[in-house]
Protein backbone atom coordinates (compact mmCIF):
# COMPACT_ATOMS: atom_id res chain seq x y z
CA UNK A 1 0.00 0.00 0.00
CA UNK A 2 1.30 3.54 -0.71
CA UNK A 3 2.10 5.66 1.95
CA UNK A 4 -0.25 8.18 1.07
CA UNK A 5 -2.85 5.85 1.02
CA UNK A 6 -2.07 4.31 3.89
CA UNK A 7 -2.55 7.62 5.80
CA UNK A 8 -5.85 8.35 4.11
CA UNK A 9 -7.00 5.11 5.22
CA UNK A 10 -5.64 5.80 8.87
CA UNK A 11 -7.63 9.14 9.27
CA UNK A 12 -10.78 7.46 8.01
CA UNK A 13 -10.69 5.23 10.62
CA UNK A 14 -9.78 7.79 13.08
CA UNK A 15 -12.40 10.13 12.09
CA UNK A 16 -15.14 6.81 12.55
CA UNK A 17 -13.93 5.97 16.39
CA UNK A 18 -15.74 8.61 18.10
CA UNK A 19 -19.16 7.30 15.98
CA UNK A 20 -18.45 3.48 16.94
CA UNK A 21 -17.87 5.14 20.93
CA UNK A 22 -21.01 6.83 20.59
CA UNK A 23 -23.06 3.55 18.97
CA UNK A 24 -21.52 1.87 22.69
CA UNK A 25 -22.61 4.14 24.72
CA UNK A 26 -24.44 2.71 27.60
CA UNK A 27 -28.22 3.25 27.94
CA UNK A 28 -28.85 6.09 30.65
CA UNK A 29 -29.34 4.85 34.48
CA UNK A 30 -33.25 4.74 34.93
CA UNK A 31 -33.67 7.07 38.11
CA UNK A 32 -36.29 5.39 40.67
CA UNK A 33 -37.90 8.55 43.38
CA UNK A 34 -38.25 6.46 46.83
CA UNK A 35 -40.64 8.73 48.83
CA UNK A 36 -41.18 7.20 52.44
CA UNK A 37 -43.01 8.30 55.76
CA UNK A 38 -40.38 6.99 57.88
CA UNK A 39 -36.99 7.12 58.48
CA UNK A 40 -34.48 5.21 56.91
CA UNK A 41 -33.61 3.10 60.05
CA UNK A 42 -37.49 2.29 60.81
CA UNK A 43 -37.42 1.14 56.68
CA UNK A 44 -34.58 -0.69 56.65
CA UNK A 45 -35.63 -4.17 56.33
CA UNK A 46 -38.59 -2.91 54.16
CA UNK A 47 -36.05 -1.44 51.87
CA UNK A 48 -33.60 -4.08 51.62
CA UNK A 49 -36.70 -6.40 50.30
CA UNK A 50 -37.23 -4.15 47.83
CA UNK A 51 -33.74 -4.06 46.60
CA UNK A 52 -33.32 -7.92 47.05
CA UNK A 53 -36.45 -8.24 44.56
CA UNK A 54 -34.81 -5.93 42.25
CA UNK A 55 -31.50 -7.57 42.02
CA UNK A 56 -33.82 -11.24 41.47
CA UNK A 57 -34.77 -9.24 38.58
CA UNK A 58 -31.71 -8.05 37.10
CA UNK A 59 -31.45 -4.78 38.94
CA UNK A 60 -28.52 -3.68 40.86
CA UNK A 61 -28.87 -0.05 42.69
CA UNK A 62 -25.29 1.78 41.46
CA UNK A 63 -24.56 -0.38 38.38
CA UNK A 64 -28.42 -0.23 36.26
CA UNK A 65 -30.17 1.51 38.33
CA UNK A 66 -30.15 4.45 40.89
CA UNK A 67 -32.83 5.27 43.77
CA UNK A 68 -32.91 8.90 44.80
CA UNK A 69 -34.33 8.55 48.45
CA UNK A 70 -36.06 10.53 50.60
CA UNK A 71 -37.74 10.41 53.79
CA UNK A 72 -40.32 12.16 55.58
CA UNK A 73 -38.88 10.94 59.19
CA UNK A 74 -42.72 10.87 60.91
CA UNK A 75 -43.75 14.09 59.30
CA UNK A 76 -46.26 14.08 57.12
CA UNK A 77 -46.32 17.73 56.49
CA UNK A 78 -43.07 17.46 54.67
CA UNK A 79 -43.97 14.55 52.36
CA UNK A 80 -45.51 17.01 49.66
CA UNK A 81 -42.32 18.84 49.35
CA UNK A 82 -40.61 15.75 49.24
CA UNK A 83 -42.62 14.55 46.12
CA UNK A 84 -42.18 17.87 44.84
CA UNK A 85 -38.36 17.48 44.96
CA UNK A 86 -38.08 14.06 43.29
CA UNK A 87 -40.43 15.03 39.92
CA UNK A 88 -37.93 18.37 39.69
CA UNK A 89 -35.13 15.75 39.50
CA UNK A 90 -37.83 14.43 36.48
CA UNK A 91 -37.61 10.63 38.03
CA UNK A 92 -38.63 7.81 36.00
CA UNK A 93 -40.78 5.93 38.40
CA UNK A 94 -41.88 7.14 42.26
CA UNK A 95 -41.80 4.26 44.72
CA UNK A 96 -43.76 5.00 48.19
CA UNK A 97 -43.53 2.39 51.17
CA UNK A 98 -47.57 3.74 52.12
CA UNK A 99 -50.79 5.39 51.01
CA UNK A 100 -49.59 9.12 52.52
CA UNK A 101 -46.89 9.47 50.59
CA UNK A 102 -48.42 7.74 47.48
CA UNK A 103 -51.27 11.06 47.77
CA UNK A 104 -48.09 13.23 48.03
CA UNK A 105 -46.73 11.80 44.57
CA UNK A 106 -49.77 11.56 43.18
CA UNK A 107 -50.96 15.50 43.92
CA UNK A 108 -47.26 16.57 42.17
CA UNK A 109 -47.19 14.44 39.21
CA UNK A 110 -49.94 12.95 36.91
CA UNK A 111 -47.69 11.80 34.34
CA UNK A 112 -44.46 9.87 36.33
CA UNK A 113 -45.52 6.03 37.18
CA UNK A 114 -46.20 5.84 40.79
CA UNK A 115 -45.68 2.20 42.56
CA UNK A 116 -46.72 1.73 46.38
CA UNK A 117 -45.65 -1.11 48.10
CA UNK A 118 -48.15 -1.50 50.95
CA UNK A 119 -50.68 0.75 50.69
CA UNK A 120 -54.32 1.20 52.73
CA UNK A 121 -57.10 0.93 50.55
CA UNK A 122 -56.32 2.37 47.54
CA UNK A 123 -59.53 2.42 45.31
CA UNK A 124 -61.86 3.60 48.72
CA UNK A 125 -58.80 6.29 49.40
CA UNK A 126 -59.89 7.82 45.64
CA UNK A 127 -56.38 6.65 44.36
CA UNK A 128 -57.14 4.04 42.13
CA UNK A 129 -60.45 3.25 40.24
CA UNK A 130 -60.40 -0.34 40.62
CA UNK A 131 -57.79 -3.16 41.87
CA UNK A 132 -57.84 -5.00 38.46
CA UNK A 133 -57.62 -1.23 36.53
CA UNK A 134 -55.94 1.20 38.52
CA UNK A 135 -55.99 3.96 36.10
CA UNK A 136 -54.33 7.32 36.17
CA UNK A 137 -50.50 6.56 36.97
CA UNK A 138 -50.46 4.87 40.19
CA UNK A 139 -50.84 0.80 41.11
CA UNK A 140 -49.08 -1.58 43.56
CA UNK A 141 -49.59 -3.56 46.44
CA UNK A 142 -52.68 -3.15 49.03
CA UNK A 143 -52.20 -4.48 52.74
CA UNK A 144 -55.45 -4.01 54.16
CA UNK A 145 -58.14 -6.32 54.73
CA UNK A 146 -61.40 -5.27 56.68
CA UNK A 147 -61.40 -8.74 58.27
CA UNK A 148 -57.86 -8.42 60.03
CA UNK A 149 -58.96 -6.05 62.75
CA UNK A 150 -61.39 -8.41 63.53
CA UNK A 151 -58.87 -11.50 63.81
CA UNK A 152 -56.85 -9.31 66.35
CA UNK A 153 -58.90 -8.95 68.60
CA UNK A 154 -59.80 -12.31 68.36
CA UNK A 155 -56.46 -13.16 69.39
CA UNK A 156 -56.49 -10.87 72.17
CA UNK A 157 -59.78 -13.25 73.28
CA UNK A 158 -57.49 -16.04 72.93
CA UNK A 159 -54.49 -14.74 75.03
CA UNK A 160 -56.86 -12.70 77.77
CA UNK A 161 -59.63 -15.24 78.42
CA UNK A 162 -61.34 -12.96 80.52
CA UNK A 163 -61.02 -10.23 77.99
CA UNK A 164 -64.16 -7.64 78.27
CA UNK A 165 -62.70 -4.55 77.31
CA UNK A 166 -60.11 -3.14 74.82
CA UNK A 167 -58.68 0.70 74.38
CA UNK A 168 -57.82 0.87 70.65
CA UNK A 169 -55.20 3.70 69.74
CA UNK A 170 -56.05 5.51 66.24
CA UNK A 171 -56.07 8.66 64.14
CA UNK A 172 -59.17 9.98 63.34
CA UNK A 173 -57.23 12.44 60.50
CA UNK A 174 -56.37 9.67 59.26
CA UNK A 175 -59.11 7.68 57.02
CA UNK A 176 -58.19 4.54 56.77
CA UNK A 177 -57.29 4.31 60.36
CA UNK A 178 -61.23 6.08 60.57
CA UNK A 179 -62.50 2.73 58.61
CA UNK A 180 -60.61 0.79 60.54
CA UNK A 181 -62.60 1.96 63.72
CA UNK A 182 -65.42 2.06 61.83
CA UNK A 183 -64.94 -1.54 61.08
CA UNK A 184 -63.92 -3.22 64.64
CA UNK A 185 -67.75 -2.65 65.80
CA UNK A 186 -69.09 -5.48 64.39
CA UNK A 187 -66.61 -7.96 65.39
CA UNK A 188 -66.13 -5.89 68.79
CA UNK A 189 -70.11 -6.76 69.23
CA UNK A 190 -69.78 -10.41 68.32
CA UNK A 191 -67.44 -10.88 70.80
CA UNK A 192 -68.83 -8.90 73.72
CA UNK A 193 -65.70 -6.47 73.77
CA UNK A 194 -66.22 -2.80 74.78
CA UNK A 195 -64.37 -0.70 72.84
CA UNK A 196 -62.61 2.58 74.58
CA UNK A 197 -61.30 5.29 71.50
CA UNK A 198 -58.24 6.54 72.14
CA UNK A 199 -57.85 8.91 69.52
CA UNK A 200 -54.20 10.05 68.66
CA UNK A 201 -53.33 12.68 65.77
CA UNK A 202 -49.21 13.31 66.26
CA UNK A 203 -46.85 12.45 68.40
CA UNK A 204 -47.17 14.80 71.28
CA UNK A 205 -50.53 13.39 71.89
CA UNK A 206 -49.39 10.58 72.61
CA UNK A 207 -48.62 11.10 76.45
CA UNK A 208 -52.32 12.76 77.34
CA UNK A 209 -53.83 9.46 74.87
CA UNK A 210 -51.23 7.20 77.61
CA UNK A 211 -52.85 9.66 80.35
CA UNK A 212 -56.12 9.40 79.80
CA UNK A 213 -56.05 5.41 79.27
CA UNK A 214 -54.96 4.87 83.01
CA UNK A 215 -58.21 6.20 83.79
CA UNK A 216 -60.00 3.45 81.86
CA UNK A 217 -60.41 0.06 83.14
CA UNK A 218 -59.02 -1.47 80.31
CA UNK A 219 -57.71 -5.59 79.39
CA UNK A 220 -55.68 -4.69 76.31
CA UNK A 221 -54.46 -2.62 73.98
CA UNK A 222 -55.19 -2.62 70.06
CA UNK A 223 -53.08 -0.26 67.94
CA UNK A 224 -54.92 0.23 64.18
CA UNK A 225 -52.66 1.21 61.54
CA UNK A 226 -51.15 4.13 61.32
CA UNK A 227 -47.63 6.17 60.72
CA UNK A 228 -47.63 7.98 63.70
CA UNK A 229 -47.41 4.92 65.84
CA UNK A 230 -45.35 2.78 63.58
CA UNK A 231 -42.92 6.10 64.44
CA UNK A 232 -43.21 5.41 68.44
CA UNK A 233 -43.47 1.71 68.62
CA UNK A 234 -40.73 1.22 71.46
CA UNK A 235 -42.89 4.39 73.25
CA UNK A 236 -46.08 2.59 73.05
CA UNK A 237 -44.79 -1.19 73.51
CA UNK A 238 -43.43 0.26 76.63
CA UNK A 239 -46.16 1.84 77.78
CA UNK A 240 -48.33 -1.25 77.62
CA UNK A 241 -45.94 -3.21 79.63
CA UNK A 242 -45.50 -0.76 82.23
CA UNK A 243 -48.73 -1.02 82.79
CA UNK A 244 -49.22 -4.96 82.13
CA UNK A 245 -51.66 -4.52 79.11
CA UNK A 246 -51.48 -7.09 76.20
CA UNK A 247 -51.22 -5.36 73.29
CA UNK A 248 -51.60 -5.89 69.57
CA UNK A 249 -50.24 -4.11 66.01
CA UNK A 250 -50.06 -5.42 62.74
CA UNK A 251 -46.32 -5.11 62.10
CA UNK A 252 -43.79 -7.38 63.14
CA UNK A 253 -41.27 -4.56 64.29
CA UNK A 254 -44.07 -3.74 66.90
CA UNK A 255 -43.31 -7.37 68.86
CA UNK A 256 -39.73 -6.55 68.25
CA UNK A 257 -39.85 -3.18 69.92
CA UNK A 258 -41.18 -5.22 72.90
CA UNK A 259 -45.14 -5.81 72.05
CA UNK A 260 -46.88 -8.70 73.05
CA UNK A 261 -48.26 -10.09 69.36
CA UNK A 262 -48.69 -8.97 66.32
CA UNK A 263 -50.63 -9.66 63.07
CA UNK A 264 -50.64 -9.00 59.82
CA UNK A 265 -49.51 -9.06 55.84
CA UNK A 266 -45.61 -9.34 55.56
CA UNK A 267 -44.60 -6.04 55.06
CA UNK A 268 -40.96 -7.53 53.88
CA UNK A 269 -42.70 -10.29 51.38
CA UNK A 270 -44.91 -6.45 49.57
CA UNK A 271 -41.88 -4.69 49.16
CA UNK A 272 -40.16 -7.82 47.25
CA UNK A 273 -43.28 -8.41 45.19
CA UNK A 274 -43.21 -4.37 44.35
CA UNK A 275 -40.27 -4.69 43.00
CA UNK A 276 -42.17 -6.40 40.10
CA UNK A 277 -43.75 -3.23 39.23
CA UNK A 278 -40.75 -1.69 38.94
CA UNK A 279 -39.56 -4.02 36.53
CA UNK A 280 -42.41 -4.06 34.50
CA UNK A 281 -42.98 -0.11 34.51
CA UNK A 282 -39.27 0.40 33.63
CA UNK A 283 -39.79 -1.70 30.45
CA UNK A 284 -42.42 -0.03 29.18
CA UNK A 285 -45.33 -1.43 31.17
CA UNK A 286 -48.35 1.50 32.17
CA UNK A 287 -49.58 1.76 35.56
CA UNK A 288 -53.21 1.48 34.74
CA UNK A 289 -52.48 -1.97 32.65
CA UNK A 290 -50.83 -3.84 35.61
CA UNK A 291 -53.42 -4.84 38.73
CA UNK A 292 -53.60 -4.06 42.12
CA UNK A 293 -52.12 -6.73 44.24
CA UNK A 294 -53.60 -8.17 47.94
CA UNK A 295 -51.13 -9.76 50.86
CA UNK A 296 -50.51 -13.63 49.98
CA UNK A 297 -48.69 -13.75 53.53
CA UNK A 298 -49.58 -12.72 56.90
CA UNK A 299 -47.57 -13.50 60.29
CA UNK A 300 -48.32 -14.02 63.81
CA UNK A 301 -45.48 -12.98 65.78
CA UNK A 302 -45.54 -13.65 69.87
CA UNK A 303 -42.77 -11.94 72.21
CA UNK A 304 -43.09 -14.73 74.97
CA UNK A 305 -40.61 -12.42 77.11
CA UNK A 306 -42.91 -9.41 77.22
CA UNK A 307 -45.79 -12.40 77.97
CA UNK A 308 -43.73 -13.49 80.44
CA UNK A 309 -42.98 -10.24 82.62
CA UNK A 310 -46.79 -9.57 82.52
CA UNK A 311 -47.49 -12.89 84.05
CA UNK A 312 -49.44 -14.26 80.69
CA UNK A 313 -48.87 -17.53 79.68
CA UNK A 314 -49.80 -18.29 76.21
CA UNK A 315 -51.90 -20.94 75.21
CA UNK A 316 -49.63 -23.91 73.00
CA UNK A 317 -52.37 -23.76 70.43
CA UNK A 318 -51.35 -20.43 69.92
CA UNK A 319 -47.97 -20.24 70.24
CA UNK A 320 -47.99 -23.03 67.62
CA UNK A 321 -49.68 -20.98 65.16
CA UNK A 322 -46.61 -18.35 65.43
CA UNK A 323 -44.35 -17.67 62.45
CA UNK A 324 -42.35 -16.45 65.14
CA UNK A 325 -41.32 -16.49 69.27
CA UNK A 326 -39.50 -14.02 70.43
CA UNK A 327 -38.03 -15.22 73.67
Amino acid sequence: MKRREFIALLGGAAAAWPLAAGAQQPAKMPRVGLLSTFSPSETMPWHQALRQGLRDLGWVEGENIAIEYRYAEGRLDRLPALAADLVRLNVDLIFTDTTSPAVAAKNATRTIPIVVASASELVESGLAQSLARPGGNITGLDQIAPELGGKRLELLREIVPKLSSVLVLWNPLNKTSTRNWGELQLPAGQLGLSLHSLEVRNADELDKAFEVSTTVRADALAILPEPVFVANLKRIADFAAKNRLPSIFHLREFADAGGLITYGPDRSDLFRRAAAYIDKILKGAKPTDLPIQLPTKFELVINLKTAKAMGLEIAPTVIARANEVIE
